[in-house]
């Protein structure tokens, strides 16, 4: 089978695909034919070197496919369909052998590309909205990159839960914004962010913002929180932020930061399985759609991941092994 390796970090033309054995499933080991691969940003950051792997590595967090085999001790079953969406890495590949304990049944109602689209993506607005900061009805937040892939989902869930939600978004993706989830949609390219936010809330503020754009965000982020608001930021789509002066917290009425990750949030089995549980809820729901922007051959990863680099995409990208 083909398998997508780095042997140093760089650009897109870093990744290669070289043939692999898959061996038998050892105790606790599935082999599993992958159907559908997620594309996210945190493989943009392994591939870079952002986030340090060691090399050589494969590539690639999330995944959905049909099981072929499985070692002793696996209550899963061959033929069954399942989905992953926080690692091991290696998911670029057309088929691999994985710990049970990382996967989750796939329900008969979700498609195998909605699953690979939506597992970490989805799974990590389940922790931002419900465990690093639960939103209660009424509350009004900010959402960066509201119609990429985490953000349309958080927008919809926030926006189930009774939030007022504010995106910020490129004019191009306005409106995808606004049809989901969004009440209000800030053009970042050309309006004054945390002005906006003010003119919205009367002055006050939000209470939290979720930001996974990273360094060039940061102060339109801390300017639109109210006193002794959260600033959750996820990720680095503009570069990490760095050297932060904490004295830009209580100048701005005590706030506060955090940065999480989803694979803290999912460390055990029923951690795992309870977040994807609630995630397959809430789509099963429809107040939640999954928005496939995008599809790729597996091959054709490089431009997926330069598309993806310079916000050409839209929703949820998915690789087709």
């Amino acid at each position: 089978m083909k398998t997508a390796r780095i042997s140093r970090h760089g650009g897109p033309e870093v990744i290669e695909f070289v043939d692999a054995s898959l061996g038998a499933p050892g105790p606790g080991e599935v082999t599993l034919r992958h159907t559908a691969i997620g594309l996210n940003f945190i493989d943009i950051y392994h591939r870079t070197g952002l986030y340090p792997l060691s090399l050589p590595s494969g590539l690639g967090l999330e995944a959905a496919g049909v099981i072929l085999d499985v070692g002793e001790g696996v209550a899963l079953k061959p033929g069954q369909r399942v989905a992953y969406g926080a690692g091991p890495i290696g998911a670029y590949s057309q088929a691999r052998v994985m710990p049970a304990a990382k996967l989750v049944p796939v329900p008969d109602a979700v498609s195998d590309e909605i699953a690979a689209a939506m597992m970490l993506k989805g799974m990590t607005a389940r922790f931002l909205l419900k465990q690093t900061y639960p939103v209660k009805a009424g509350e009004v937040i900010l959402v960066h990159a509201a119609a990429g892939g985490v953000g349309l989902i958080l927008c919809q869930w926030a926006k189930a839960l009774g939030a007022v939600v504010i995106g910020t978004s490129s004019p191009a993706k306005m409106a995808l914004a606004g049809a989901h989830g969004c009440d209000h949609v800030i053009d970042y390219t050309s309006e004054n962010v945390a002005l906006r936010v003010r003119e919205i809330t009367g002055g006050a503020g939000v209470s939290v913002v979720y930001d996974g754009v990273g360094q060039a965000t940061l102060m339109a982020s801390l300017d639109s929180l109210r006193p002794r608001g959260l600033l959750v930021s996820f990720g680095n789509a503009s570069g990490p932020i760095t050297g932060l002066d904490l004295g830009l917290l209580s100048a701005r009425g005590s706030l506060y930061v955090t940065r999480p990750t989803l694979m803290t949030h999912v460390s055990t089995p029923a951690e795992l399985q309870e977040n994807a549980a609630d995630l397959f809820a809430i789509v099963a729901s429809g107040a939640v759609k999954i928005e496939i922007g995008q599809r790729y051959a597996l091959s054709d990863v490089a431009r997926a991941h330069a598309e993806l680099a310079t916000r050409r995409t839209t929703g949820s990208s998915v690789l087709v092994p």
